[in-house]
């Protein structure tokens, strides 16, 4: 397989070795400052660019024909208008807010968590994420992730950074050097604490599951996610 890479920070590195490693070719590196670039010889795109940069490179992507993973955060104010030209164009696309096998597990038992706790009452829920001190945006698009799916099956009504109130959910971005990404969910009530925790070692979790949904997408058209390379 044919890929293109569209940002070639920390993530790109690690997915340019494990690309490599299975076999495939990476036919095109972008960086930050490549602006006038030709994807067409590409099979698929993996972009973990930044959000400056990530709507024009995904919809360079679909003018061209080429399917694309995407997993640069900070940029969904224009989600709609992507999947829209994703439809128009005919073309391939998966966004995760993280591409981590085991993540996508932790999103499953956090919605499953979430709807076992809705008819039970006194406890307050709190999420906090930690990264590494380079990530631009807070909170993480995998917090939001758990945020949203924790709003769609309990009584809240959307979520806050740092201090919620009753009826929102609050979330903790802390930035320490050298965390490739921690997300702990916390029920607390008076008699004891209910915790979900997932934790990164390295980038390599995040690389693997990226290259994976570039592998199950090639040739494809359409929108989809995770669930639908892991068949969850």
């Amino acid at each position: 397989m044919k890929i293109a890479l569209l940002g070639y920070g920390k993530m790109g590195k690690t997915i340019e070795k494990i690309a490599t490693d299975r076999g495939h070719m990476i036919v095109l590196i972008v960086d930050k400052d490549d602006k006038d670039y030709d994807i067409s010889e590409a099979d698929v795109a993996i972009d973990f660019s930044i959000p400056d940069a990530a709507v024009d490179n995904i919809t360079n992507c679909f003018n061209s024909g080429v399917p694309i993973v995407s997993g640069t955060t900070g940029w969904l104010d224009y989600y709609d208008h992507i999947i829209s030209l994703c439809n128009k164009k005919n073309g391939g696309f998966i966004y995760a807010s993280n591409y981590s096998l085991g993540v996508n597990l932790f999103f499953e038992l956090n919605k499953k968590l979430a709807k076992m706790m809705k008819s039970i009452e006194g406890y307050d829920i709190h999420l906090e994420e930690i990264h590494h001190t380079q990530k631009l945006d807070a909170p993480s698009g995998t917090a939001i992730t758990l945020a949203e799916n924790i709003i769609e099956n309990t009584g809240k009504t959307g979520w806050h950074l740092e201090k919620g109130d009753k009826n929102t959910l609050p979330i903790v971005a802390k930035r320490i050097e050298n965390v490739p990404g921690t997300h702990t969910v916390t029920y607390t009530s008076e008699v004891d604490d209910i915790e979900i925790k997932h934790t990164a070692h390295n980038r390599q979790g995040f690389a693997l599951g990226a290259v994976i949904a570039a592998e199950w997408l090639q040739g494809k058209t359409g929108v989809y996610g995770m669930k639908d390379v892991l068949g969850l």
